[in-house]
C-alpha cells in the first residue's frame, strides 16, 4: 500500500511512518523540517499531496497541545481546521485515496461517569480551544464523504503514550522529572491533578490501529482508538516512580492543572474491533518502562 502521512516528524507521526514501513509500506512522510508542505499553505499541500500520488493519506499534522491552545487558539484553528480541509480537499482533486483524519478524544469533553464508557455516538462538548478544533475537523471530514463522496474515516484516539514523547504531555512528563530527579539527586517532583481518569494505550498500538482501519474501515466511519480502561495519574505516577532508581515524592503544583479538566474518561473500542479486528496488545508496564528508559537516555544527553 502507498500512503503519506502529514506531519510525520511528530511523535505519533514517527511511530506511524516505522510502522508502515515495517508493514511493508512505500510511505511518503511529508514535515515541515524537511522542506515539506505547511497544511495551511493550500497550494503547497495540493502540490505535495498531487505528486505522491497514494491510496491513503494518514493526516496527522496538528497543533496538540491542549494548554497551547488555550495560549493561541487561533493558531491552532488554522492549523487543525483549516490544514484539514485543505489536506480533504487536496486528496479529493487527486483521486480516490483515502483520508484518515486522526481527531481526538477531546471532542467529546466532558462527560459524567454515567455516560461511561464513550461511544462513537456520545455527544460533542469540547471544553478547551483544541477540543474544538478537533470537532471541527471532524466535522470537515464527515461533510466530505456526506458532500461529495469522498472516502474518508474519522479516528477518535484517546490518550496515547509511548517513547519518543514531549514532556509536555503527562506520562513523558512525570518520566522526565523522575530521569532529572535521579540525575541532580533531588526527590520533589511537581505534577498536576493525579485523581484525575484517563483511557490511555501505547502509540505503538494506536498506529497499528490506524492501519488497519486504513485496510479496513468502513468508508465515513468514525472510530475511537482505546483500550476501554481508565487509569488514574496517581496510578501511573506510582508505577513510574517504582521503576525509578531514586525515592522521588510528588509535590503539587497548581500551574499545571488545566483550567478545564473532565475527571474520568474511558472509551468503547467495540466498533473498531467488529470492524478491523484490532485491539491493543502492548501493557501499560511496559510502555512505561519504556517511557522511562527513553527520558533517561534523553536527559544523559543533555
Amino acid at each position: 500500500m502507498r500512503a503519506l502521512i502529514t506531519g510525520a516528524s511528530g511523535f505519533v507521526g514517527r511511530t506511524l511512518h516505522e510502522h508502515l514501513l515495517a508493514s511493508g509500506d512505500d510511505v511518503v512522510a511529508l514535515t515541515r523540517q524537511n522542506g515539506g508542505p505547511d497544511v495551511t499553505n493550500r497550494e503547497e499541500i495540493h502540490a505535495a499531496i498531487a505528486v505522491a500520488d497514494v491510496e491513503v493519506v494518514y493526516h496527522l499534522a496538528a497543533q496538540s497541545h491542549v494548554p497551547t491552545s488555550w495560549e493561541d487558539p487561533i493558531g491552532t484553528l488554522r492549523a487543525n481546521v483549516e490544514g484539514t480541509q485543505n489536506v480533504l480537499d487536496a486528496a479529493h482533486a487527486t483521486g480516490d485515496a483515502r483520508v484518515l483524519v486522526v481527531t481526538s478524544a477531546e471532542i467529546y469533553g466532558s462527560v459524567s461517569e454515567d455516560e461511561l464508557p464513550i461511544d462513537e455516538d456520545a455527544p460533542m462538548r469540547p471544553s478547551n480551544p483544541y477540543a474544538a478544533s478537533k470537532v471541527a475537523a471532524d466535522a470537515l471530514a464527515m461533510q466530505a464523504h456526506i458532500g461529495r463522496g469522498q472516502d474518508v474515516l474519522r479516528l477518535r484516539s484517546f490518550n496515547h503514550i509511548g517513547p519518543g514523547q514531549s514532556p509536555d504531555f503527562v506520562c513523558a512528563g512525570l518520566a522526565h522529572r523522575i530521569a532529572l530527579a535521579e540525575r541532580d539527586g533531588h526527590r520533589d517532583i511537581e505534577v498536576g491533578s493525579l485523581d484525575v481518569r484517563r483511557d490511555f494505550s501505547d502509540v505503538r498500538d494506536i498506529v497499528a490501529g490506524y492501519r488497519q482501519a486504513a485496510l479496513h474501515g468502513r468508508s465515513g466511519t468514525a472510530y475511537n482508538l482505546c483500550s476501554g480502561i481508565d487509569r488514574s495519574i496517581q496510578e501511573l505516577a506510582d508505577s513510574l516512580a517504582a521503576l525509578s532508581e531514586h525515592d522521588v515524592r510528588f509535590v503539587v503544583d497548581e500551574a499545571l492543572r488545566r483550567p478545564v479538566d473532565t475527571p474520568v474518561v474511558r472509551g468503547d473500542n467495540a466498533r473498531i474491533i467488529n470492524d478491523t479486528g484490532w485491539s491493543p496488545t502492548i501493557p501499560v508496564e511496559t510502555s512505561l518502562a519504556d517511557i522511562l528508559a527513553d527520558a533517561r537516555k534523553r536527559v544523559a544527553g543533555a
